[in-house]
């Protein structure tokens, strides 16, 4: 046991807690940002979404009631919720941020993604689909041959802008990111890329760890 003169005076060591929980709020960086917009850009706000029309197109996209949009300078869109602190609509506002921003990149400019066939005797091609437009298609469809014993086709849809520009290469355009993505999976769904020889469908710049065969 230690004599008290021997002692040393210990610093007291004190947690911190604060009160002022206003002066930290939590903010939205991809939120926050403003979203610059083209001249040929119009809109037209509602209480539960948000119009947009461009030279591509129309959409719309929806609201919650907590959000709320600006145009503190031309050409230019600031996305705002009521109450950051509140998680929900935390979430929200960066969601909705991404949301406007895509909308207004697809009436513009659109989205385009490319898909690569890579594969032994992996093959596309464009045709006419002999059931036309009855089932709400575009009258198109890709005929593949993907390494099964028979082809496989696939109709696209009249949202979707497809191009075929060699054998083993798709195109795909659109407006719209969100269905874009999807059409693209549904494709890639028909020979996944697998981790042995690198066979599949690729979307954009994908890129897959080859794994080495365990030999015994």
């Amino acid at each position: 046991m230690l004599r008290p003169s021997r002692l040393r005076a210990l610093p007291i060591l004190h947690r911190s807690f604060s009160s002022s929980s206003s002066l930290y709020k939590h903010v939205s960086h991809i939120g926050a940002k403003p979203i610059q917009f083209p001249p040929s850009v119009t809109f037209s706000p509602s209480d539960t979404s948000l119009g947009i029309t461009g030279p591509l197109g129309t959409t719309s996209v929806p609201l919650r009631p907590f959000v709320k949009v600006d145009f503190p300078e031309q050409n230019t869109m600031t996305v705002q919720v009521e109450d950051a602190e509140i998680k929900v609509q935390r979430q929200m506002w960066g969601t909705t941020r991404t949301l406007i921003s895509n909308a207004i990149t697809g009436m513009t400019e659109g989205f385009t993604v490319p898909l690569y066939l890579v594969g032994v005797g992996y093959r596309v091609a464009m045709e006419e689909d002999p059931r036309g437009t009855n089932d709400g298609g575009s009258g198109q469809r890709f005929h593949m041959k993907l390494g099964f014993s028979h082809s496989v086709y696939v109709p696209v849809p009249p949202y979707i802008k497809a191009e075929v520009p060699h054998a083993t290469k798709i195109v795909l355009s659109c407006t719209d990111k969100h269905l874009l993505g999807l059409f693209a999976a549904k494709v890639r769904s028909y020979r996944v890329p697998e981790p042995y020889k690198g066979k599949g469908i690729f979307v954009g710049d994908e890129k897959i760890r080859i794994k080495s065969v365990k030999k015994k």
